[in-house]
C-alpha cells in the first residue's frame, strides 16, 4: 500500500483513489516544459481555443461556461490578465501608446500629482485596471439588463472574456499601426467596441436589437465612469495634500 502525499490516504497503484494525486510526480525537464506550453496553447481547451470560440460564438460559449461547463475555456481572470500582458508587451516592443488614459496622462505630464500617478498606474497595469473597469461596466450592464437572471459576478465573468478579446484586438491593430505608420488604432478601438456590443447583446438575447443598443450604452458609460471616478479620486487627494 502507498500513502498519498496530499491527503494521507492509503491506496494501491499509481494514483490515489481518494484525491487522484499521483504516487510519483513527473520530473521537470524539457519534455515537461514543452507539454505545459502545448497544453496552454492547444486548440482543445487552451488559450488559442478560447480565443477562437470567443470570436465565433462569444455569447453561447460564455453562457455555457457560467451554467454548464467551466473546463472548456481558460479561466476568465487568467484570460484577461494574459491578454492584457500581451498588449503591454507589444506596446513596449513597438514603443507605442494611444488611448483615453494616455490622453489624460499627456494633459497631466507637466505636473507631479497623485492624479498623474494613478493614471500612470492604470497605463502600466492594464490587467488589473481592466478588472476594475469591468466592475464599473458590470454595474451599468446590471442596470440595463436587470430583468435577466444573471448576478453581478456572472456579469464580471462575461466582461473578463470580452475585455480580454478587446485587448487582443487592440494589440493586433497596434502592430499594424506601427508597421504601416498609418493611424489604425482608431479603427482598432472601434472594432473592439463593436465586438463588445455584439458579444454582450448575444449573451443576453441575440434576437433582440434593443439588447445591442443597451450593451453599447452600458459599455461606454462604464468606461466613462471608470475614468471619472479615478480622476475624482486623484483630484480629491491632491486637494487634501495641499
Amino acid at each position: 500500500m502507498n500513502i498519498c502525499k496530499k491527503c494521507d490516504s492509503e491506496f494501491e497503484g499509481n494514483y490515489c483513489s481518494n484525491c487522484g494525486h499521483p504516487q510519483k510526480l513527473e520530473r521537470i525537464n524539457g519534455r515537461y516544459i514543452l507539454s505545459e506550453i502545448t497544453s496552454v496553447l492547444n486548440f482543445q481547451k487552451g488559450f488559442l481555443y478560447t480565443i477562437k470560440e470567443l470570436l465565433i460564438r462569444p455569447g453561447k460559449n460564455i453562457s455555457a461556461f457560467i451554467s454548464e461547463d467551466r473546463n472548456r475555456l481558460v479561466k476568465p481572470i487568467m484570460f484577461i490578465l494574459i491578454t492584457s500582458l500581451i498588449y503591454t508587451i507589444i506596446v513596449r516592443i513597438f514603443h507605442f501608446e494611444e488611448g483615453a488614459v494616455d490622453g489624460v496622462i499627456e494633459g497631466l505630464e507637466d505636473t507631479k500629482t497623485v492624479t498623474l500617478a494613478i493614471f500612470k498606474w492604470v497605463q502600466e497595469n492594464y490587467g488589473y485596471a481592466n478588472i476594475i473597469m469591468a466592475v464599473f461596466i458590470g454595474l451599468w450592464i446590471k442596470v440595463f439588463f436587470r430583468k435577466y437572471p444573471y448576478n453581478f459576478f456572472e456579469i464580471l465573468i462575461l466582461l473578463c472574456f470580452i475585455m480580454g478579446i478587446g485587448m487582443l484586438i487592440l494589440a493586433v491593430f497596434a502592430i499594424i499601426h506601427c508597421l504601416s505608420h498609418i493611424d489604425f488604432m482608431s479603427i482598432g478601438v472601434f472594432v473592439g467596441l463593436i465586438y463588445a456590443t455584439y458579444a454582450i447583446g448575444q449573451f443576453f438575447d441575440k434576437g433582440k436589437i434593443a439588447n445591442y443598443v443597451k450593451a453599447l450604452i452600458s459599455y461606454l458609460l462604464g468606461m466613462i465612469t471608470f475614468t471619472f471616478v479615478f480622476l475624482c479620486i486623484g483630484i480629491i487627494i491632491d486637494l487634501i495634500k495641499k
